[in-house]
């Protein structure tokens, strides 16, 4: 009988640690979703833990008013099952209605959307104080029998420096929030390290749910189970000696099993539910790919469509792929006024090419900068990113040594493999001069003795916290001192009259890194069909000593001499300083970097 009081402890602390692993990663899903839908990477997060902390309290205090703790925690356990995904939806659903405007929507939207926070916070303070209460033999604990594998003498006289020490009183308590922090513990980096990156925000939380769920069947079969078990096979001890050791029983001790068939019925209503879940959630899981190619790829066409005017662009997604660090997202797009169709490709929320203007983009990019050198391929060139390939094949027109170093190896995998990359890139992955690390450009350059003539930054805008310090101070200064004495450096830039705040941020972020001199250009295309080239991609030269002039005729780009008469009148300028404006810093960042339309 004490073996079976020994595994319903061991059966609570198990459900603990879930429990905690559950509630603290539901909250991680609700940052990273608020964070991209609203932005702010830390203020998103550092609210979620606030609110999250706070609700929790108060589930505790109103805790106090619940009757049965083997009821209710099984309650607990289904509401939050239910809750933990379904407010990742309402997160979803509130930013799924663009076109629907009206007074105050971006406050009241912003308000609701951190109620699934409280919910789940309150309904997981509910389960430290149901737990304690559960566990109610208190003889032989986890803990202590762990007090065997360590020198307790040791640990109390270590203690004992600083603190008044006794021997440990074996209190469920304490055994409960030690269990209860390591599941914490555990789900936030299992969720970071595993969970995230493998299945992304939509599956992630199905996982979640399905873990509560199962909990909660778990917690309800072991006592069911162990009612009938002591009704069955331990009457007669518990008449002999007045002792029980069974199931759980609602004032939180323990008893017979004489209610078990009672508790099946009137638990009914409540099992009928987490079976029903946890067969829904375990029906999607098992087809993650599809669900979060769905609902992702639903999700992302009517937030691209959302870009145009109505009526403006037909968008339908044809694949939803997500990497490490980046989701990846192919679709096609008819444009009004336009004929065919094309297929344009999107990281995160960033569009990153698409047929009509693919070629414009990176003759820009990469053409113009390289006719600034007489002898093409004397260059050394650092590439910052480009991982599809594209930079690199109007590179190897011009035969230059190329290092490349993109931190996401998995898209770059997907460049050399889908047909509809390859098809841009034209197996330039395979050019022989060139030198692909996988890793972090910041870190690159910090232990790299090499030095560039040309380094060019394909990558895309800064639109979160993640992307920021590739926008400091830091970066373009460690840039900078990687440039030979003839060495420029080229970066598209967002618009100074759509996006005035971030280009004063960046002319300042560019000028304490040393940066003093740069030469605007744009390229050119007939956008509209209408016979009129209008004015497309920007971009910047940077400079603290060296002002080459760009010659088109240099360059190796049919696009760049069908449109040579734009570019005329060259003309290096000095990079204007903004007053009042602080440069963006690793240390002490200036969100207006952020881009996040």
């Amino acid at each position: 009988m004490i073996q079976k009081a020994v595994t319903d402890r061991r059966v609570t602390l198990g459900l603990t640690f879930v429990v905690a692993f559950c509630s603290i990663a539901y909250e991680l899903v609700y940052s990273e979703l608020l964070t991209v839908f609203y932005g702010g990477t830390v203020l998103r997060y550092s609210i979620t833990i606030g609110l999250y902390l706070f609700s929790m309290g108060v589930g505790a205090l109103l805790s106090t008013h619940l009757d049965d703790p083997v009821e209710n925690f099984l309650r607990t356990e289904v509401y939050l099952a239910v809750a933990g995904p379904a407010g990742a939806g309402v997160i979803i659903l509130l930013n799924s209605f663009p076109d629907v405007t009206f007074a105050a929507k971006p406050t009241l939207t912003l308000a609701a959307a951190h109620i699934p926070i409280l919910v789940v916070g309150v309904l997981s303070g509910f389960e430290i104080p149901l737990l304690n209460t559960l566990l109610a033999e208190r003889e032989q604990t986890v803990f202590a029998a762990l007090g065997r594998l360590y020198p307790r003498s040791v640990l109390r006289r270590l203690l004992g420096v600083g603190f008044d020490v006794s021997e440990a009183d074996q209190e469920s308590f304490s055994e409960v929030l030690g269990v209860d922090y390591l599941g914490s513990l555990a789900g936030t980096v299992i969720y970071a390290l595993l969970l995230f990156p493998t299945y992304g925000l939509v599956v992630t939380v199905l996982v979640l749910g399905l873990l509560n769920a199962l909990a909660a069947l778990t917690f309800a079969g072991w006592t069911l189970w162990g009612r009938a078990w002591v009704g069955n096979a331990g009457e007669t001890h518990a008449e002999t000696t007045g002792e029980n050791h069974g199931g759980f029983s609602a004032d939180g001790g323990q008893q017979s099993g004489s209610g078990a068939g009672d508790d099946r019925w009137a638990w009914r209503p409540i099992l009928l539910v987490a079976l029903v879940v946890t067969g829904g959630y375990a029906g999607l899981v098992a087809n993650a790919g599809a669900v979060d190619s769905a609902v992702t790829g639903a999700y992302i066409g009517d937030r691209i469509e959302s870009d145009y005017r109505p009526g403006r662009a037909d968008i339908t997604v044809e694949s939803f792929d997500r990497t490490p660090y980046q989701r990846v997202t192919r679709y096609q797009r008819t444009i009004a006024g336009h004929e065919d169709a094309e297929i344009c490709l999107r990281l995160d929320r960033a569009i990153q090419l698409c047929d009509s203007w693919v070629d414009s983009y990176h003759s820009g990019l990469v053409d113009v900068p390289m006719s600034a050198f007489e002898n093409p391929s004397s260059v050394d060139v650092l590439l910052v990113g480009g991982g599809d390939y594209v930079a690199v094949k109007h590179l190897r027109r011009y035969g230059v040594s190329v290092d490349q170093v993109d931190i996401d190896g998995e898209f770059m995998r997907m460049a050399r493999q889908r047909k509809y990359l390859r098809q841009f890139n034209d197996g330039a992955y395979r050019y022989e001069r060139l030198n692909t690390t996988t890793g972090d450009a910041f870190t690159y350059l910090r232990q790299t003795d090499e030095r560039y003539d040309l380094v060019i930054l394909d990558v895309p805008g800064a639109r979160n916290d993640d992307s920021m310090r590739l926008y400091s101070s830091e970066f373009y200064r460690l840039l900078n001192r990687h440039l030979t004495d003839r060495g420029i450096a080229v970066t598209w830039t967002y618009s100074s009259n759509f996006y005035g705040q971030h280009h004063k941020t960046l002319v300042n972020t560019l000028r304490a890194a040393g940066f003093d001199r740069h030469l605007p250009y744009a390229v050119y295309e007939d956008f509209d069909d209408d016979g009129e080239r209008e004015r497309g991609e920007q971009f910047y030269l940077l400079s603290d000593d060296a002002m080459p002039t760009p010659d088109i005729s240099r360059s190796r780009s049919e696009f760049l001499d069908e449109t040579a008469e734009e570019y005329d009148g060259w003309e290096w300028q000095p990079l204007t300083r903004y007053r009042g404006v602080e440069p963006n810093s690793v240390f002490d960042p200036n969100y207006d970097i952020i881009v996040d339309k």
